[in-house]
């Protein structure tokens, strides 16, 4: 590792720090440190530093923006990348978007309704990066990446820069080829349609309208915890079993979503990890239903 850090010290591969705390990294605020956090600025250092990387055999794991993840408190053995501005390119090309895997989701959607592009709509209110929607095939609204993405320039392990095309993705609920087989997205394309830039406007203000609503947003929180069981809500069945309000530590069933867990200020991992356990077995005793995770859980155990 110290031959790694020596070579990182150079300034080659773009931005490095020793023993990063994550906590401020992630949207929940939660996390212990990583050994190496990377900030590669192009494309170029990215893959530089995975060839490093590889080459001395130190794991590595991809934040983005720290959304729907949970550090663990021991933190990140290995290096951590957050890819810079470098990866944040976006050009529109007719109806087709070209764009980074660092670029923001939502910003993303809030510039193809600009250009009177609908089909992003959905990703109004989804944090988190380019990149991370696509691993994830995030959604919303009844939409989600599959229905959108034509290919993905991915960096493989190896240091190779491979285009897969979405059927390559394996894409369902939730769930991408890249969950099993590690991968860095440097670049996303997606297929939209010309709309009406009003009722793209509107379709984004009511949806925005209903989040500031009906989510903790002011709290930190990583977005959705549960995935939704085929033909109901998660919300709806951690509502029913009474558990709006239920506090670990710092970390509490939100009384606003019921499918949120909330940092009330000073949760750790384990407090969320501890609630999420609790919540999954009085739906599982009071319902019969298993709920499954939708956060990924990273770190040291």
């Amino acid at each position: 590792m110290q031959q790694v850090i020596t070579k990182l010290q150079s300034g080659e591969f773009g931005e490095f720090h020793l023993n990063e705390p994550l906590a401020p990294h992630t949207t929940w605020k939660i996390g212990g440190p990583a050994d190496v956090l990377i900030i590669p600025q192009t494309k170029e250092q990215l893959v530089d530093a995975v060839e490093l990387l590889g080459q001395h055999h130190v794991p590595w794991t991809v934040l983005g923006r720290g959304s729907n993840v949970l550090v663990s408190d021991k933190g990140i053995r290995g290096a951590v990348f957050k890819l810079g501005p470098g990866l944040e390119t976006l050009r529109f090309q007719g109806d087709v978007v070209y764009v980074g895997g660092a670029y923001s989701f939502i910003k993303l959607s809030a510039m193809a309704g600009k250009a009177g592009l609908t089909g992003l709509e959905f990703a109004g209110g989804i944090p988190g990066t380019v990149g991370g929607a696509v691993y994830m095939n995030a959604g919303a609204h009844g939409s989600d990446v599959s229905r959108i993405l034509i290919s993905a320039e991915v960096l493989l392990p190896t240091g190779e820069l491979a285009t897969l095309k979405q059927a390559d993705f394996e894409y369902a609920y939730r769930h991408s080829l890249l969950q099993k087989k590690p991968g860095i997205v440097t670049e996303a394309v997606f297929q939209l349609q010309f709309g009406d830039r009003k009722e793209i406007a509107g379709a984004m203000a009511a949806y925005k309208d209903r989040r500031l609503r009906t989510q903790p947003l002011p709290l930190p929180c990583a977005g959705s915890v549960f995935r939704n069981p085929e033909g109901t809500f998660a919300a709806k069945l951690i509502e029913e079993a009474g558990l709006k309000g239920l506090r670990v530590g710092g970390a509490e069933v939100s009384q606003l979503h019921a499918n949120f867990i909330v940092n009330t200020g000073q949760a750790s991992a384990n407090d969320v990890l501890t609630l999420i356990e609790q919540v999954q077995r009085s739906v599982m005793a009071s319902r019969g239903v298993k709920l499954v995770p939708e956060v990924l859980v990273v770190g040291e155990r």
